[in-house]
């Protein structure tokens, strides 16, 4: 058969080249877009323009008619009118002023002897109703006349025809109002011009607007008016403009003066004091408007500003104006747009290119399609190929038949790395699921050895010059494992040698003399054999271990190579198992290492922190155990009895953090020492003082035997109330309230002290004294008493919020501790104050803070959880989480159980005799049935025989005696 002729790739490729100038209409369709987008926003910037001058020439239509009529109003018979009737007669001539301004709100005239005349349409039933005015008013009149003898105050009501429809006398309107202590008025006055203020809101109708005002031709009259604006809103939105554009009027405060897209009454709110202003820009919720607003400052003194902005994800292009009004400040017209929305028809006009451009490609794609189709055929097979071992399917035999020279030979590598890859993921999964190292090693020595087509392997283990052979096969034996001894590297063979000194693997071959002098015949048989000796090499390229493989025939380059690519992958893996165990060893240690730390830091914790485990694990064996009941699919796994194991041996480590005169104090009053020596001494000194004042009244002629008598009462009485006081201290028995009533009776008692009790105190005693001023001294003291330097203050690094991370839900008391003698006296019962005890509670916040801190893997991160809650209860009412049964997993109440059946029958605890195992089952029903512990484990925990197999191992032999279980548990089956 004439054999194909083969090209190379590129004389098939090259064609394909020409349709890339396609790529040129995608480069048009950018071009085109950049053009239309300076287009665009061009047109915008001049849209701006057009749409100030159109808003100056608004504001000028509504203000030119309405000065006008202040002008007129000027120069006519009303500045010169001296009575209300004679003002009343120029009331026509205002009704035109308002016929030919409708902008215009009211005129009014002020006076310089105070005078004020005033007149406003009542446009609509609301401007009426704001003056209670009649249907028919159309104008209201208020006036201000100064007389001789009074001033007097009127509105008046006036219809369309100008007449009066009802007077009201307001007596009070000349005393409220001076129309010469106004801005329009004296600023007219003073400047001789015609003035206008800033918009505002206007206090008779709340509706936006001006005030214009211009001195009369007589000296001191000033004649104003007010404009309203809402025309401006109106002609805002009917301004044309793109959609989604915003357009409103501002002034330089940053007031909305009008808003085409919101209504006039929106505009204005009130203000402090309860009267109507215009609203600022940022009080609508509006950034864009907020930003814009601040940035008119900036644009005062330039005609136009343009700007581009970005907010809440949108890009704004934006533009203020400034409208110009005379000798009056200036208003500022903002338009903004999306670029999004102003770039439109630019993003519409590249998408009609793009379009087009692919059409072209599609278009073309048939005739690329069938020059490409011969070519590219093989190369899909192989990409196939490709992908089946991206996604690691090894099944699949693919068959590549092409004419181009690289595609054949990227073929048959492919197909040569595919079955590489394919055995070294075998190796790796194989060994990826084995954790345990005495079972690792056989396995990375037989899969190596399937690798390398050996019949027989040894994997040495190197510690320094020593040599364990830690797996060994042979295929020719039945069970092919067969034993080695420990060898030098004196004494073995010289491809090993070579190899773990070269750091590189060795191959030779081995003669039957060789094989018996390393005792190595017992793999190779009668003859001779080829080897090859491959170093396991760490991280740091030292030699852990080497691989030994005998076979016929010389292994082969390719062969060579991956078993050293195994070999290194071996090395790692052993490393890294080495390094783990390490690490768990010391782990371990250091659990080991707080727990008897914690067990030697105070006699009255004993062995606690060593048994807890062993008795949790027994309980949770029985669990895994059980057959029937609640636990008969309970189960844990490796891993999972880790995390117990932990958890039980630091379930206390919080107690580090306890001071240790907390945890062992005795008596009530101890802290660092007992301080029922300072109570004893006061009482000496008071003896002493019983003393001295009987010897003071026999020297000052008192009979004697009358005052030894007092004296010895005294004495009698202060020895009785001593005794008390210790006997309180110890703590022993119930403190009533008439022992507490008698503790302060004998606190009450005074000694005198004469030395100053600041001296020879630490720093922070003396800060704890700074709130109470020193006293002179002699000075008399109570016998027993809670001062203010016996409280310390709980910081705010020892408070526990509300909503704290942890979820604790602990009632803290406000003092981290009170060593107040009498304080800690009356407690009812044992030597424990409140603050104390919560310090001895606060034990397991603290075990629970310190081990959430710990980066535990994620199989021991339950480990705080069941460490954490063996002091919660089943009803919810332990601590410190108060956790529900159903909130707890079953090993932290397995550890409750733990820790109370513990510490109830230690034996180590020197105060407190260990109790009997029918004491201690009695206490723990009783807790049963309250809900403190779980019933189905406690039931579990006694018929599975736990308490039992416990006892035997911690507990003396007087402690074990009968109990009777039917008592304890309720229908379970008694094993």
């Amino acid at each position: 058969m004439k054999a194909r002729k083969n090209f190379p790739l590129h004389v098939h490729v090259s064609a394909l080249f020409v349709v890339l100038i396609l790529a040129v209409g995608v480069l048009i369709s950018s071009i085109v877009h950049s053009l239309s987008r300076n287009m665009l926003e061009t047109a915008a910037s001049d849209t701006t323009q057009r749409m100030g001058l159109e808003m100056h020439d608004e504001v000028r239509k509504l203000l030119s008619p309405a000065e006008m009529a202040v002008k007129l109003l000027g120069q006519s018979a009303l500045v010169k009118a001296v009575s209300l009737q004679q003002r009343l007669d120029s009331v026509g001539m205002i009704r035109e002023a308002f016929d030919t301004s409708p902008t215009l709100n009211a005129l009014y005239i002020g006076y310089p002897n105070g005078d004020f005349f005033y007149v406003r349409q009542l446009r609509d039933d609301a401007d009426r109703a704001l003056v209670n005015a009649p249907p028919k008013a159309r104008y209201i009149v208020q006036s201000i006349e100064h007389q001789p003898s009074s001033s007097v105050g009127r509105f008046l009501l006036i219809d369309s025809d100008l007449k009066v429809l009802n007077i009201i006398d307001r007596p009070d309107y000349p005393a409220a109002f001076d129309p010469r202590t106004r801005d329009w008025y004296r600023s007219a006055n003073e400047t001789g011009k015609l003035i206008r203020t800033q918009p505002y809101v206007f206090f008779s109708n709340h509706k936006v607007g001006t005030s214009l005002a211009v001195a009369g031709g007589v000296p001191g009259v000033v004649i104003g008016g007010d404009i309203t604006l809402d025309t401006l809103g109106q002609a805002l939105s009917l301004v044309p403009k793109p959609p989604g554009a915003r357009l409103a009027l501002m002034s330089r405060g940053g007031e909305v003066i009008a808003d085409g897209t919101v209504p006039a009454a929106s505009l204005t709110t009130l203000g402090p004091d309860q009267t109507p202003r215009l609203r600022l820009a940022r009080e609508f919720g509006e950034p864009l408007l907020a930003r814009l607003a601040m940035d008119i400052p900036a644009s005062d003194g330039i005609r136009e500003k343009h700007e581009t902005i970005r907010l809440d994800g949108h890009e704004w292009y934006a533009s203020i104006g400034r409208l110009p009004l005379g000798d009056h400040d200036p208003l500022f017209l903002i338009y903004a747009i999306r670029k999004s929305d102003l770039l439109h028809g630019a993003d519409r006009l590249r998408s009609i290119s793009l379009a087009v451009t692919i059409l072209i490609v599609l278009l073309a794609i048939p005739v690329i399609w069938l020059g490409a189709r011969r070519i590219t055929s093989p190369l899909q097979s192989l990409t196939h190929e490709a992908e089946a071992i991206r996604h690691f399917e090894f099944t699949q035999e693919f068959e590549i038949a092409s004419r181009i020279t690289e595609v054949n030979e990227l073929s048959t590598t492919i197909d040569s790395m595919r079955r590489t890859i394919r055995r070294f993921l075998h190796i790796i999964e194989n060994v990826a699921k084995e954790p345990r190292v005495d079972r690792l090693m056989p396995m990375l020595l037989t899969e190596t050895m399937s690798a390398a087509d050996a019949d027989s392997g040894v994997l040495y283990l190197v510690d320094e010059a020593t040599l364990e052979p830690a797996s060994v096969w042979n295929t020719r034996s039945m069970n092919g494992d067969v034993p080695l001894d420990q060898t030098t590297l004196d004494h073995t063979l010289s491809v090993i040698r070579d190899a773990i000194r070269d750091g590189t693997p060795h191959t030779g071959y081995l003669s039957r003399d060789e094989l018996a002098a390393a005792k190595l015949s017992v793999l190779a048989g009668d003859g001779g054999c080829h080897a090859a000796a491959v170093p396991l090499l760490n991280r740091q390229r030292d030699p852990v271990g080497v691989f030994l493989f005998l076979r016929a025939t010389p292994m082969e380059r390719a062969q060579l190579s991956f078993v050293k690519t195994v070999a290194g992958l071996a090395a790692g893996v052993l490393e890294a198992r080495e390094l783990i165990k390490a690490q768990r060893d010391l782990f371990e240690s250091f659990i080991q290492l707080t727990a008897g730390a914690i067990d030697a830091k105070s006699p009255y914790t004993g062995g606690h922190c060593a048994r807890v485990p062993e008795l949790t694990k027994l309980l949770a064996k029985a669990a895994c155990d059980a057959t029937t009941g609640p636990y008969r699919e309970f189960k844990l796994d490796e891993q999972e009895w880790e995390a117990l194991h932990v958890a039980a041996w630091l379930h206390d480590c919080g107690k580090v953090t306890t001071p240790e005169y907390v945890v062992d104090k005795a008596t009530k009053l101890e802290t660092i020492y007992n301080r029922i020596h300072e109570i004893r001494t006061r009482f000496e000194v008071l003896k002493r003082d019983a003393e001295i004042a009987c010897l003071k009244a026999i020297a000052a002629g008192e009979d004697t035997a009358a005052a030894h008598a007092r004296r010895d009462l005294e004495l009698s009485q202060l020895d009785d109330e001593f005794a008390f006081v210790a006997t309180c201290n110890i703590g022993s028995e119930s403190m009533d309230a008439a022992h507490v009533e008698r503790l302060k009776q004998i606190g009450a008692r005074t000694w005198q002290r004469t030395l100053d009790d600041r001296l020879g105190i630490s720093a922070d005693e003396n800060r704890r004294k700074d709130g109470t001023a020193a006293q002179p001294l002699p000075v008399r003291e109570p016998l027993l008493a809670d001062k203010p330097e016996h409280r310390i203050e709980r910081g705010e690094r020892n408070r526990i919020a509300a909503d704290n991370p942890w979820g604790f839900r602990m009632t803290v008391p406000d003092l981290l501790y009170h060593h107040g003698e009498l304080h800690n006296l009356c407690v009812q019962r044992g030597t424990l104050c409140d603050e104390e005890r919560f310090k001895i509670n606060e034990h397991i916040v603290q075990t629970l803070i310190m081990l959430s801190q710990l980066p535990f893997p994620k199989h021991l991160r339950q480990v705080p959880e069941i460490a954490g809650g063996h002091h919660e209860r089943m009803d919810g009412n332990g601590y410190p989480k108060r956790l529900t049964r159903e909130q707890m997993s079953p090993l932290a109440r397995m550890m409750a159980i733990a820790d109370i059946f513990e510490a109830l029958t230690a034996a180590d605890r020197p105060y407190k005799k260990a109790k009997t195992l029918s004491e201690s089952m009695e206490i723990m029903w009783r807790m049963k049935q309250g809900g403190h512990i779980d019933p189905e484990l406690f039931d579990l925990f006694l018929t599975s025989g736990v308490y039992r197999d416990y006892a035997q191992r911690f507990m003396s032999s007087e402690q074990i005696d009968a109990i009777d279980i039917e008592r304890y548990v309720e229908a379970a089956e008694i094993g």
